[in-house]
């Protein structure tokens, strides 16, 4: 760890009084070092895992961290604060705070050492010794490992907390029970878990009870390493064998199937799907977030003994697919539907974004003909502005003409799993021959995975089963999909397709005013969620052809214009009457300047997760009234993402900016007239419903663990 983490890096009296300033503080120093190119937008990507769930820790720990195209290499800075900073743990405020910055491609040598440190923050003779660091050079070197936390030097080995082939060792956690103790509530289960070693869930034989667990995170850097260090140390304390495979931004290494065979439960914390979790069917098994892991071991360890007890096991099914691993317990088809057509959209958008946007810029710079322009491959001039505009629309035609097979081999997949793809893309790509567009992608999504889980079904010879994934499944799968929609429901889903496209490019007058009135409040109700991305898909897929109407535009730039309006409205609130908002709401109004001039709705997503029936409304009646604006206006939008950053690509300029000023000011009006009906907050101290825990004593920062389960770490 020695080149992630130097002196320069270390401040020991950190005077943040939020957790915005304290990361900007620790940024700065990471800028100064060369390590982040760009503060803001590095502080946007922190800023934005932050409001998708906290990062302290139970002990007087924050780990604010992200993954970012800002961060040269992977990089790790530590502040101290003595008054102590709220960042959101049940327990109080943080006073060791650790700013990790991963680049977004991060090589598994570097990660593997941010790992060794999560776990290490398990031991409570590492963090005091880091409370009791007096500069910056002793605190440093505790971190990298090349001091102990008595003052000593590591041995010769240079032990750095982790193993050679990337998993930490167990052998460096520390056995002190006091250590990973759970807190009060959970005090039971650890006894209770302790004591069961040679009660009746104890195998025969006399030997040890065994346990395999899988923890896995969002971003894998840090949170992962802890739940599994804390499983380890409370399977010590309880006499339990437990074997932790870490699925992290390190990569993994699969658990060995003889130990998975051997092991009498299973346990599986994750906020991401466990990777081939059929390994598993047939065992007891405990299934639950990485938060659970951190926070009460004990309690896991004793509820997978009780099942095993009772013969408690998780059927044995067909594999699972992604969809079905991340799913709760009961979900509805409805849900798993939604599910289903999300995996679809989420892949099928980084190609809508990236060949619109080069469309866009091919009429910039080539002319509203450029579309009739020949082949760049026939004709190019180096020299001729024309050229240039030619290949930038020519490259992002063949960007979209991934959509439709890219939306139907992903929802294919996220139904079926990897044997999904190649009936999904074939069906996604007849679609497109027979003009039955983005429908028919969804159609042929569906039925593509719904044929692949039927065959799966069929209980096949042993000797077949090796050709299926590669030979059989893609054949039978491909072959009926095609004829499904060749022969059966093409024709009526393409005049469907038709029809749709008819009755927009017809829409006129209070019409197209009601319809971007509509998309509006679509946008505006869960800020990025599914219904948000509902009427951002339908709005791309109008444009997702070689000549969209002008309705088709004018559809896009409502949409757009329309999700601009709750960041950039909360960003205005928090500025012209903050007293309103706390401290961090007011910190995280200006980042929500910079995520809502670029189109990024999930900037208003802390404001609306702390007061949902203020914000909300507010950003619906703004929407609502700035996507009617756009549409009356006739503005007019062939880039599908951008924000004002492509105002010049946008037909009428200025009145698309008048309709967002008009939506930003309606959404401010009201949130601040809402705000002011529930009573105002001291601009001095905190705002209604923030945390008022008092910082922790000296020397006092409690032996307990907890993460809030992340959404990326």
């Amino acid at each position: 760890m020695s080149d992630t983490i130097t002196a320069n890096l270390v401040d020991l009296d950190l005077s943040a009084d939020t957790k915005e300033a304290a990361s900007r503080a620790l940024a700065e120093r990471m800028v100064a070092q060369g390590r982040v190119t760009d503060l803001e937008g590095f502080l946007a990507d922190v800023a934005a895992r932050e409001a998708q769930m906290p990062t302290g820790l139970d002990g007087g720990i924050g780990i604010p961290h992200c993954r970012s195209t800002h961060v040269t290499e992977p990089t790790l800075a530590f502040g101290r604060s003595a008054a102590g900073i709220d960042f959101g743990a049940p327990d109080g405020p943080a006073d060791l705070v650790f700013l990790i910055a991963a680049p977004a491609g991060a090589d598994d040598a570097h990660l593997t050492l941010l790992s060794a440190l999560a776990r290490r923050l398990m031991n409570t003779e590492f963090t005091d010794a880091l409370r009791a660091a007096t500069d910056a050079d002793h605190a440093a070197a505790l971190i990298r490992g090349e001091e102990t936390a008595a003052g000593g030097a590591e041995t010769a080995s240079g032990d750095t907390g982790a193993d050679g082939d990337g998993t930490d060792s167990a052998a460096t956690a520390p056995d002190d029970s006091a250590a990973t103790a759970p807190d009060d509530s959970v005090a039971a289960p650890a006894a209770a878990s302790a004591g069961a070693a040679t009660g009746p869930t104890a195998p025969a034989g006399g030997r040890p009870f065994r346990i395999v667990a899988v923890t896995s995170c969002p971003t894998g850097i840090a949170h992962t390493y802890m739940a599994a260090e804390s499983l380890e140390n409370a399977g010590r304390e309880a006499g339990v064998e437990i074997v932790v495979e870490t699925q992290g931004s390190a990569g993994f290494t699969r658990l060995d199937p003889a130990v998975i065979a051997a092991a009498d439960g299973v346990v599986l914390a994750h906020d991401v799907p466990v990777r081939d979790k059929q390994r598993f069917a047939g065992k007891p098994t405990v299934d639950t977030g990485v938060k659970a892991a951190v926070n009460r071991p004990a309690a896991l360890i004793a509820e997978v003994r009780d099942k095993a007890a009772r013969g408690e096991t998780t059927a044995a099914a067909p594999a699972s697919t992604p969809v079905e691993r991340a799913g709760a317990d009961g979900e509805g088809y409805g849900t798993r539907l939604r599910r289903w057509l999300m995996s679809g959209v989420s892949y099928m958008v980084p190609f809508v974004a990236a060949g619109g946007l080069l469309i866009a810029l091919g009429f910039a710079i080539g002319g509203y003909e450029i579309n009739e322009a020949p082949s760049v491959m026939d004709h190019f001039v180096w020299t001729q502005a024309h050229s240039w505009g030619a290949l930038l629309f020519q490259i992002g035609g063949v960007a979209f003409g991934f959509l439709v097979p890219v939306l139907a081999g992903y929802i294919a997949y996220g139904m079926a799993d990897r044997p999904g793809l190649v009936p999904g893309f074939v069906g996604g790509a007849i679609s497109l021959t027979i003009n039955a567009g983005f429908l028919g992608g969804l159609a042929a999504g569906l039925i593509a995975g719904a044929v692949v889980l039927a065959i799966q079904k069929v209980n096949i010879p042993a000797a077949l089963r090796g050709i299926m994934p590669v030979v059989v499944i893609p054949l039978i799968s491909s072959a009926v999909v095609g004829f499904l929609m060749f022969v059966v429901i093409g024709k009526p889903i393409a005049e469907a397709q038709k029809g749709m496209t008819d009755w927009l490019n017809g829409l006129t007058g209070a019409n197209a005013v009601l319809l971007g009135a509509l998309l509006g409040l679509m946008m505006c109700l869960d800020l990025g969620g599914p219904v948000n991305k509902v009427a951002y898909t339908f709005a791309t897929a109008g444009i997702a052809v070689a000549d969209p109407g002008d309705s088709a535009m004018k559809v896009m730039a409502a949409v757009m214009a329309a999700g601009m309006v709750p960041p950039l409205a909360m960003a205005l609130a928090t500025t012209v009457r903050g007293r309103l908002f706390n401290r961090a709401e007011r910190e995280n109004g200006k980042a929500a300047w910079v995520l809502g001039a670029s189109f990024i709705s999930e900037g208003a997503i802390p404001f609306a997760a702390a007061d949902p029936l203020r914000v909300i409304p507010a950003s619906m009646a703004g929407g609502a009234v700035t996507g009617a604006l756009s549409m009356a206006f006739g503005a007019t939008l062939r880039a599908p993402h951008g924000g004002i950053f492509v105002v010049p690509l946008i037909g009428n300029p200025l009145l698309y900016l008048v309709a967002i000023a008009a939506g930003v000011g309606v959404t401010t009006a009201l949130v601040i007239v809402l705000k002011g009906l529930r009573g105002s907050t001291d601009p001095a101290g905190p705002a209604t419903g923030e945390d008022t825990a008092p910082a922790p004593a000296a020397g006092g920062a409690g032996t307990s663990r907890e993460t809030v389960a992340a959404q990326p770490l």
